[in-house]
């Protein structure tokens, strides 16, 4: 439900290896397998436009013209392919295996790198091979050429990249990657080799290593500007330049991370489920795609890296309305707890830090802090927990005997008054033979209330000692009826009916002293409740008179002299009197002089303080 399918079947049968868009924004473009095709999907009608398959897998395939009409394919078996808008147009051969090439406009030549120390030259308008380029490599993974002047250059297997001037065809310039990215907190394995290579503007040059660094360099110096790694020793395969928010968007085949190019802070990063094969920005907006181990080819949108094509413009007011109806947020590995909870933790201190997240009446923390704050507060917390499962264990297992009717060991006295009433309550029932009510001892709903200790109720509370005023006597009849329950139960004798028949004729003959005495008894425990808090004032003031008082020190600004205290309380008045009574004020004092000019208007002359 939360997913937007903004192109109809943009997938492949099994794995996408390359993406791209052409030109005019109208045409993507993504190559995959099994068996190996090309599918090209138009945006405008937001459906797949052709779908073309190919005798061998593709490495890499290049659009020359603006939109469909004119593509290049390198496939695994040293096969270049032209394609042309009806389909298949040429095929050739190069030398050995190749692993990228660019495409240079001014000369319309081809450059092709792969298993070999020379870089092969494909010329379109003679339809020949040129002369070859002779490195020092002995093998080469990526290569570019820089937009502005045409500089070619190409990563190597030794971790160097040699850059080439395709006018004279010498080399002007060899960098020393491998050595640049190995700095202090970097752990490499093998010598890095170049995976990846990026031009941007005439200057910006990004270069990702086989072992996961990003290193960027600006074309005159030798040293690289940043050097940025991704920590998971896989080789970068695709590298973005985001020129609106100067970002630099690298992938390795786990994750992508979006980061500035000036200071290398991270802006964000991306985990997809699938392993990355490439990723590919979609020019002028904020729309992404990746091609990954996975048939579907995934779109995601950032609107903070800009807006959306023109082709699905509706994305703006989706994200419109999901940002007017924020969804509350849950914490999977966050454990709610409330101020108390934090103060039984011993973790109080921990309010307004970035480790509690404010949340309603309490607060969210991580569970792993919770699980250890726990521990540490209440080391023998599982033992006890287990020593309640086993004895829960065997109740269970005792409630099917046969079995006297026993008390439970949680509220004994709420539930002999309940049985008590039930017994009434039945006898009235028969003579008018209505139907019973269902128990509160044998509801499942209330059955905690009788089996967990936290449901206890506590009779020495104030508010029950007000709200009944005769539980006081009630209880003791109560007790005294329990005391004999537990005699009988220790005893095992078959005395039960003969003794609380004699407690039930107790308590008939003192049920209307019971009904007069209320208000004595209700008195009575307004005098006890006010007893006990005088004595609890009596102690809180003995350990306020045992306290003491340490000095207050106040700092005095500077250019400030201090009179007495005196002088802030008369400030303080002044500051509180209107304009009209502070400078009748001052005039007493000598400190301000108003007089009339002759134009009419009046002159006020200062007299300012040291």
């Amino acid at each position: 439900r939360r997913r937007i399918e903004l192109i109809q079947d943009f997938e492949m049968p099994t794995v996408s290896t390359k993406i791209k868009v052409s030109r005019d924004g109208q045409y993507i473009m993504a190559v995959g397998t099994y068996k190996p095709r090309i599918r090209c999907f138009d945006t405008y009608q937001l459906s797949q436009k052709f779908e073309r398959c190919l005798d061998s897998e593709v490495v890499t395939f290049e659009i020359l013209s603006d939109d469909y009409s004119k593509i290049v394919f390198l496939q695994c078996g040293r096969f270049v392919e032209f394609h042309s808008q009806h389909g298949h147009y040429y095929r050739t051969r190069i030398p050995k295996f190749g692993r990228d090439f660019s495409y240079h406009y001014p000369s319309c030549d081809l450059y092709f790198v792969g298993a070999s120390s020379e870089v092969y030259r494909l010329n379109l308008e003679q339809g020949r091979f040129l002369n070859s380029l002779q490195t020092d490599a002995s093998e080469s993974n990526a290569c570019d050429i820089n937009p502005v002047h045409f500089l070619f250059a190409m990563g190597t297997a030794e971790g160097k990249v040699e850059c080439w001037d395709p006018r004279t065809r010498n080399r002007v310039g060899v960098l020393d990657c491998a050595l640049s990215s190995v700095t202090a907190d970097t752990e490499i394995d093998a010598l890095p080799s170049i995976s990846a290579l990026k031009f941007d503007g005439a200057l910006n040059m990004a270069v990702g290593t086989s072992t996961g660094q990003v290193l960027l360099y600006d074309l005159r110096s030798s040293n690289p500007l940043i050097v940025k790694d991704h920590h998971y020793g896989l080789p970068i395969k695709s590298i973005q330049f985001q020129r609106q928010l100067d970002l630099i968007i690298s992938a390795d085949s786990r994750i992508i991370k979006m980061w500035n190019k000036d200071t290398g802070k991270i802006f964000t990063s991306m985990e997809p489920e699938y392993d990355i094969n490439d990723v590919c920005l979609y020019p002028n907006s904020g729309m992404l795609m990746t091609a990954n181990e996975a048939p579907k080819m995934n779109i995601y949108y950032i609107p903070v890296l800009g807006p959306a094509p023109k082709w699905c413009s509706f994305l703006d007011n989706l994200t419109e309305e999901l940002e007017e109806n924020p969804e509350s947020t849950v914490y999977d590995d966050y454990k709610f707890v409330t101020r108390k909870d934090l103060e039984n933790l011993g973790l109080a201190h921990l309010i307004g830090s970035s480790l509690l997240r404010a949340y309603m009446h309490g607060f969210f923390m991580d569970i792993r802090l919770y699980h250890k704050a726990k521990m540490m507060a209440n080391p023998f917390a599982y033992e006890e927990y287990r020593r309640e499962k086993i004895r829960q264990k065997i109740e269970e297992t005792r409630a099917q005997r046969v079995q006297l009717k026993k008390l439970p060991k949680v509220n004994k006295e709420l539930a002999l008054k309940l049985i008590e009433e039930e017994g009434e309550e039945q006898q009235v029932t028969r003579k008018r033979k209505q139907k019973n009510l269902p128990s509160l001892l044998k509801d499942d709903r209330f059955k905690v209330m009788f089996e967990n200790p936290d449901f206890q109720v506590d009779e020495q509370s104030e508010e029950f000692r007000l709200l009944n005023p005769l539980v006081s006597k009630i209880s003791e009849k109560r007790k005294r009826k329990l005391k004999m329950l537990e005699e009988l139960e220790a005893q095992e004798q078959e005395e039960e009916e003969e003794r609380e028949g004699k407690a039930s004729d107790a308590e008939s003959s003192e049920s209307s002293d019971d009904e007069k005495g209320w208000v004595e008894e209700v008195r009575k425990q307004r005098k006890l409740l006010r007893q006990e808090e005088k004595v609890k004032r009596q102690e809180r003031f003995k350990e306020d008179q045992q306290t003491l008082l340490k000095p207050q020190f106040f700092e005095i600004k500077e250019g400030e002299e201090f009179r007495s205290f005196k002088d802030s309380a008369k400030k303080q008045k002044l500051m509180k009197k209107t304009l009209g009574d502070r400078l009748k004020l001052e005039e007493k004092l000598g400190t301000l002089n108003v007089s009339d000019t002759t134009v009419g208007s009046k002159q006020a002359t200062f007299k300012l303080k040291k």
